[in-house]
C-alpha cells in the first residue's frame, strides 16, 4: 500500500507568490500594452563589460570560483567601499543582491525570532524572512514614506534580530534620514540586532540626502549589486559587506547554497566600477520631474528622491481596483498590496523612453 506523502513544508505555504511576476507574465503576453511596471534599467549594458564578459569566456574563465568571489574582484569592491567611507570587516561576493540577503538573514534569524521590515517594502524581504523560519514586522512608514525611530522601538522585542532597509526605496523612491539612521544604529546598539541595508538603487540619486548605513556603523551589514549602475541584472552578481564573522557565517551558507556565483560575471565586474552612469542618473531625474508633475495635478503623491519608481495614491485609496482599470486601458503598473499590508497605493517604474512615460501617464490621468 502507497503511503501519503507529508504535505509541503511550512515556510513554503508561507510564502506568497510574487505580484510583479504576474505583471511580468502579463507583459510578455501582451507587448502592445504601455509597461510601466518595469523593475530594471532601459538602458544597455555598456559594450566595453559586453566584450570584458566576452574575453572571459575565450580566455577559459568558465570553473568554479572561490565560495567567497575571486580575489581580484573582492579586491576592486573592498577598495570601492573603501573609497565610499563604508566601514565593513569582510565581504561577500553573492548571486545577485537577493542572494546577499537571502544569506544575511538566514545568517542571523532563527526560527521564531522576528525581522523588523519598513512598510513599503520590496517584495523579496518578507519572504525571505519566511523562509528563514522567522517572523516578518511591519514597520509603517506612511504617510510620507519617512522611517523612523519613533515608529521602530515600540516593536523591538527580545526576539528582534535584525531591521531590512532599503534606501533608495523600491517602492516609493524615498531616502531614508541620516538623523533618523542615526537614532536607528543607537536602537540597534541598545537592543543588540543587526540592520540590513539594501541599497541597490544608490546610483540614482536626485538630492544629497542618502547616507550608506555602513556610513553609520561597523556593524551594518550593506548588500549591494551591479545590476542597477551597470545594467548587468541578468548576470545576477551582487556583494554584501559586513562584520568578518557575520560574513563567514554568510559564506558557509553560500557554499552549501550555490557555491559560487558565476565566473564569467564576476570576471566582467573587475571594470563595472568603472560605469560612467551621471547620463543615466541625469536622464532618470528629469523622468522623475516628468512623472511628479503630471501625475501631482490629479493624484496624491511624494517626489521620489532616487530610485526610478513613484508611488502615489490610488483613487478612492483601492490600489487594486486601479490596476484592473489601468490593464483594462492598456497601462500596466503595480498594485500597493504586492509592496504593503496597504493596497493603497500603486507603483509606476518611468525606466521607459520618454514617449512611452508620457502616454503611460496621459492614460493613468484620464481614468481619474
Amino acid at each position: 500500500m502507497k503511503m501519503k506523502k507529508r504535505s509541503m513544508a511550512q515556510r513554503i505555504k508561507n510564502i506568497e507568490p510574487s505580484g510583479i511576476r504576474k505583471v511580468f507574465e502579463i507583459a510578455n503576453q501582451h507587448p502592445e500594452y504601455i509597461n510601466l511596471s518595469i523593475g530594471e534599467p532601459d538602458f544597455d549594458m555598456p559594450m566595453f563589460l559586453k566584450q570584458e564578459g566576452i574575453r572571459a569566456i575565450l580566455e577559459g574563465h568558465n570553473r568554479y570560483t572561490p565560495t567567497r568571489g575571486i580575489p581580484e574582484l573582492r579586491k576592486v569592491i573592498a577598495d570601492h567601499l573603501t573609497g565610499n567611507g563604508i566601514q565593513f570587516g569582510d565581504l561577500l561576493v553573492t548571486a545577485g543582491a537577493t542572494g546577499g540577503l537571502l544569506v544575511s538573514v538566514f545568517a542571523i534569524a532563527d526560527s521564531g525570532d522576528e525581522v523588523l521590515v519598513p512598510d513599503p517594502y520590496f517584495v523579496a524581504y518578507r519572504n525571505i524572512v519566511f523562509m528563514a523560519g522567522a517572523k516578518p514586522v511591519s514597520v509603517s512608514t506612511y504617510p510620507d514614506f519617512q522611517l523612523r525611530a519613533s515608529a521602530v522601538e515600540p516593536l523591538i522585542t527580545g526576539r528582534t534580530r535584525a531591521l531590512i532597509l532599503n534606501s533608495p526605496n523600491n517602492p516609493t523612491g524615498m531616502v531614508y534620514a541620516k538623523e533618523e539612521l542615526e537614532k536607528i544604529v543607537a536602537l540597534a546598539d541598545q537592543y543588540g540586532f543587526y540592520i540590513i541595508s539594501d541599497e541597490v538603487y544608490e546610483p540614482f540619486l536626485y538630492s544629497d540626502s542618502f547616507v550608506s548605513l555602513g556610513n553609520l556603523s561597523a556593524d551594518a551589514i550593506v548588500v549591494n549589486s551591479f545590476s542597477k549602475s551597470a545594467s548587468m541584472t541578468g548576470w545576477r552578481l551582487g556583494y554584501v559587506s559586513g562584520p568578518a564573522e557575520l560574513i563567514d557565517e554568510m559564506a558557509m551558507l553560500q557554499q552549501y547554497g550555490y557555491a559560487s556565483t558565476n565566473s564569467v560575471a564576476q570576471r566582467t565586474a573587475l571594470k563595472a566600477f568603472e560605469v560612467d552612469y551621471e547620463q543615466q542618473r541625469s536622464n532618470y531625474q528629469r523622468k522623475r520631474d516628468m512623472a511628479y508633475a503630471m501625475l501631482k495635478e490629479k493624484f496624491a503623491v511624494h517626489e521620489p528622491q532616487g530610485s526610478f519608481y513613484i508611488f502615489p495614491e490610488a483613487p478612492g485609496q483601492d490600489a487594486s481596483a486601479f490596476f484592473q482599470r489601468a490593464l483594462q486601458a492598456g497601462v500596466l503598473v503595480i498594485p500597493g498590496k504586492d509592496f504593503s499590508a496597504r493596497d493603497t497605493h500603486f507603483r509606476i517604474s518611468f525606466a521607459v523612453d520618454d514617449a512611452t512615460l508620457q502616454r503611460g501617464l496621459e492614460t493613468l490621468l484620464r481614468l481619474v
